[in-house]
């Protein structure tokens, strides 16, 4: 098998918002149209209805504000107490107002962000989550957020939706982060060399008894099991979203069940 092409680098802050632009209007056109009876109807994520799902964007969308804001000041990351004051206000909200100013809240934020100076741009730091993080890292975040929360909501009004491909290619290279994060290991551990298309990239899947290790660019990886299949359906797998109905036909996983690993990735 061919070996799939390395990471070309990091995404430019231009790809980026560009990538935000796209999810944010696939977001506001499904939402715009609906009825007050749909919007609190529910979406993919099994405890929100798509009122919800557009609320948690929406407090997303003046959370990310705040840290954008942070970064260009020099100071701390807001704290949980603060974004738990944005929730509540969002979570009084009745479904209907939820989504109209989740599409209102995202627009706000994707202005503020087109019209950072470029030097700006540059220069802006922020620790969070153990690291100094530089701008381009910070939207990588919301990217991840957003594209998937929008699919909730997509997908619950056309089942053949899948995660916007713009995303999905600059999301794929920070998979091995989320999955070390989010992954709870198998009862029978397994080491599983992946491939993806679309764009391509190998990984090596280490699902220990308690925990789960993704690492990149396995080019000779030491694996029995081995798994190939489109990166949007990878990136689903890791967040929990590659259930039987969503999965797309001709994934034929070797010496693992694609089961085993959807236990492994429960979601959140």
């Amino acid at each position: 098998m061919t070996q799939p092409p390395a990471p070309a680098g990091e995404p430019s802050f231009s790809d980026l918002l560009a990538a935000l632009r796209n999810s944010h209007d696939r977001f506001a056109a499904a939402l715009t149209p609906l009825t007050d009876a749909q919007v609190a109807g529910p979406s993919y994520a099994s405890e929100w209805s798509i009122a919800q799902v557009a609320s948690h964007l929406g407090s997303g969308a003046e959370i990310f504000a705040m840290l954008v804001e942070a970064g260009q000041g020099g100071d701390p990351a807001p704290g949980i107490e603060q974004m738990k004051e944005i929730w509540a206000v969002w979570d009084a909200k009745p479904a209907p107002r939820q989504a109209a100013d989740a599409i209102a809240s995202n627009e706000r934020f994707l202005a503020d962000l087109a019209a950072l100076p470029a030097q700006t741009r540059d220069s802006w730091r922020l620790d969070l989550f153990g690291s100094t993080q530089p701008l381009t890292g910070l939207l990588r975040m919301r990217l991840s957020e957003h594209a998937v929360h929008t699919w909730d909501i997509v997908v619950a009004l056309d089942p053949a939706a899948t995660v916007a491909a713009d995303a999905v290619d600059l999301i794929v290279d920070q998979l091995p982060a989320l999955a070390n994060r989010a992954g709870k290991g198998a009862a029978d551990p397994v080491v599983v060399h992946v491939s993806t298309t679309a764009p391509g990239r190998d990984f090596l899947l280490d699902l220990g008894a308690d925990k789960a290790t993704l690492t990149p660019n396995a080019a000779t990886p030491n694996a029995a099991a081995t798994l190939e299949l489109p990166a949007e359906a990878f990136l689903r797998l890791l967040y929990g979203r590659l259930d039987p109905d969503h999965t797309p036909a001709g994934i034929n996983p070797t010496d693992v069940d694609l089961d085993t690993l959807r236990t492994a990735f429960p979601g959140f």
